[in-house]
C-alpha cells in the first residue's frame, strides 16, 4: 500500500468508524456470539493476493462487529468505564501511522520528551507536586509490578546485583487487602515474593478499606518472625466497591518499618482531575508511586496508564540495564524511558493523551465526570428509597453496588436470584452490568461512565433492573 492507496483507505476507514459511534446505541451491549463463532467464520489459512478494502469492511461487519461487546453503548455499566474518546483515537492512529520506535532518546526525541510534558500536565492537572515525575505503561498491572519490583529492591538495597530474593536472610513482606485489584497478586508473585508473603490486611466491614491499625499489627507480627513489610499497595478505588483506602494513615504506618507505598488510583485518578475530589487521596504526597489510567474513566483510548516516582534515580538503578549498542552521547542529560518499565521498545502512547487535552479540552473532560458522579448518587439515591432493594456500600465515585432483597431470600436463593435478574439484564442487550461477590455472596455493580452515557440512560437502565427482578412489569 502506497501513501495515496493508505490515503483513500483511510478516508473510507475513518468514515466507517464513524459510522460505528453513530450507530453505537442502536446495537446490543453484549457481544452476541457464541465461544468458536468469529473463530470459524474466518479463512483458516492467509489470503495469497491483496484484498479490496470493501471486502475487509464488509468482514467488518459481518463478523467481527457482532463479537464485540459495545463498551462505547449509553447502557455499558459494566466492569469500569473503558472510553475511546474520539480525539484520542486521531492521537493513537498518529502513533502508528508515524511508525516510531522508543527505545532511547536517540531513537526518537519527540517521543520521550512530549510524553515528558504530556505526564508533567496531567502531574498538574490531578494537584500531586513537582516532586513527582511519570511515565506511560500500558496498564496499572504493569505499573504495580514495576512498584514492586522497586520496593523489593529498596528493601534488600539492591539485592538483585548480588544474589537476588534468593540471598535473603528476611522474607519480604507485601501487603494489600482483599479488595484490590487481582494485579498485586500477580505483581507479588511476579517480583518474587510469594503468595505466602502476601498479606490481606482486615478492612472496614461498611467502607471496605484498609484498616491502619490492622496493617500495623500485621507489619508488628511480621517484624516479631523475623520477615521484613517491604511494601504496601494501597487502592483508592478498589475494583469491586471503589473503596479508598487511607493513604495518609497507610503511610504513616509503612514509614516506621521503611516499607514501600503505592498508590493503586486505576479508576479513580480520573477523578483527581476535579479538586474536590482530591481530598480522596490525602496523603498521597508520602507514597512513593502512584498509577492511574487516564484509559478508563477519563476517555484516553487503550492502552495509557500514568506511574508516577519521587525517586527517579532508585527507579532507574533497578529497571536499567544499559545496553552498549544504545548508548549514546547524550545519556545522562535526558531521559531514557527504557529504563523506567520493563520493555524495551515503546510506542508514542502520549499522542493519545495529548490530542486527547488539546481537542476535548479538561473542562468538557471534568464536565463529564461531574455528570457521572451526580448520575452515580442519583441511582443510589433510587435504589436506596425503594423497597427490597438495598444499596450495599458507599458511593464515593461512579459506581453503585446493589442487590433485590425480596422477603423470603437468603444465602444461595438469594444468590440465583441475583445472578438471574443480571443475566435477563445483559441477555437482553439493552444494558449491561456485572455480577461481582461481596461478603461471600453475589451483588452488582452499576458501573457509570461511559461516554454518551446520560440521566436518561441511568434510569432506563435502573427501569430494567426493576423489571428483570420481578419487581415491576
Amino acid at each position: 500500500m502506497d501513501p495515496e492507496e493508505f490515503r483513500a483507505a483511510g478516508h473510507a476507514l475513518i468514515d466507517w468508524l464513524a459510522d460505528q459511534r453513530v450507530a453505537v446505541a442502536d446495537r446490543p451491549v453484549r457481544a452476541r456470539v457464541a465461544p468458536g463463532d468469529v473463530r470459524c467464520a474466518l479463512p483458516t489459512a492467509p489470503p495469497e493476493t491483496p484484498e479490496p478494502l470493501e471486502t475487509l469492511l464488509r468482514d467488518l461487519d459481518r463478523i467481527v462487529v457482532p463479537g464485540i461487546t459495545q463498551l462505547q453503548h449509553p447502557c455499558n455499566m459494566a466492569w469500569f468505564p473503558s472510553n475511546a474518546s474520539l480525539a484520542s483515537v486521531l492521537g493513537d492512529l498518529t502513533s502508528s501511522g508515524l511508525g516510531t520506535l522508543g527505545i532511547s532518546w536517540e531513537s526518537c526525541p519527540a517521543l520521550t520528551e512530549v510524553e515528558e510534558v504530556t505526564c508533567d500536565w496531567m502531574r498538574q492537572l490531578v494537584g500531586l507536586s513537582d516532586a513527582w515525575s511519570g511515565t506511560i505503561h500500558d496498564t496499572a498491572s504493569t505499573a504495580c509490578l514495576v512498584a514492586l519490583l522497586c520496593a523489593r529492591e529498596r528493601a534488600t538495597d539492591h539485592g538483585q546485583a548480588r544474589g537476588g530474593l534468593v540471598d535473603e536472610q528476611q522474607p519480604l513482606v507485601v501487603y494489600s487487602t482483599e479488595h484490590a485489584h487481582s494485579s498485586v497478586t500477580k505483581a507479588a508473585l511476579l517480583a518474587g515474593y510469594g503468595r505466602r508473603h502476601l498479606r490481606l490486611v482486615a478492612t472496614d466491614p461498611w467502607t471496605r478499606a484498609m484498616r491502619p491499625d490492622a496493617l500495623a499489627d500485621a507489619m508488628a507480627a511480621d517484624l516479631a518472625d523475623g520477615r521484613r513489610p517491604a511494601a504496601v499497595v494501597a487502592a483508592v478505588g478498589t475494583t469491586g466497591t471503589t473503596a479508598v483506602d487511607p493513604v495518609a494513615d497507610i503511610v504513616g504506618v509503612a514509614e516506621r518499618h521503611g516499607a514501600w507505598v503505592h498508590v493503586d488510583a486505576a479508576l479513580a485518578g480520573s477523578a483527581m482531575l476535579l479538586p474536590e475530589h482530591r481530598h480522596l487521596w490525602n496523603g498521597v504526597e508520602g507514597a512513593d508511586s502512584v498509577t492511574w489510567n487516564p484509559h478508563k474513566w477519563m476517555g484516553t483510548v487503550l492502552d495509557c496508564s500514568l506511574y508516577y516516582v519521587r525517586d527517579v534515580e532508585h527507579l532507574v538503578r533497578v529497571m536499567s540495564t544499559n545496553p552498549s549498542y544504545l548508548r549514546s552521547s547524550v545519556d545522562g542529560t535526558v531521559t531514557q524511558y527504557r529504563d523506567w518499565g520493563i520493555p524495551l521498545g515503546r510506542r508514542f502512547r502520549a499522542l493519545k493523551l495529548w490530542f486527547h487535552l488539546r481537542l476535548d479540552g479538561i473542562d468538557a473532560i471534568r464536565a463529564r465526570l461531574r455528570r457521572d458522579l451526580d448520575n452515580a448518587r442519583w441511582l443510589a439515591e433510587q435504589v436506596a428509597a425503594t423497597p427490597g432493594w438495598r444499596v450495599l456500600a458507599p458511593v464515593p465515585l461512579q459506581t453503585v453496588c446493589v442487590r433485590h432483597e425480596p422477603p423470603g431470600l437468603s444465602g444461595d436463593e438469594l444468590d440465583a436470584h441475583t445472578l438471574a435478574w443480571v443475566e435477563s439484564v445483559n441477555a437482553s442487550g439493552e444494558a449491561l452490568l456485572t455480577a461481582s461477590q461481596l461478603d461471600g455472596r453475589w451483588m452488582v455493580r452499576v458501573s457509570i461512565g461511559a461516554e454518551p452515557t446520560e440521566r436518561a440512560d441511568v434510569a432506563a437502565v435502573w427501569a430494567k433492573m426493576q423489571v428483570a427482578s420481578g419487581e415491576t412489569d
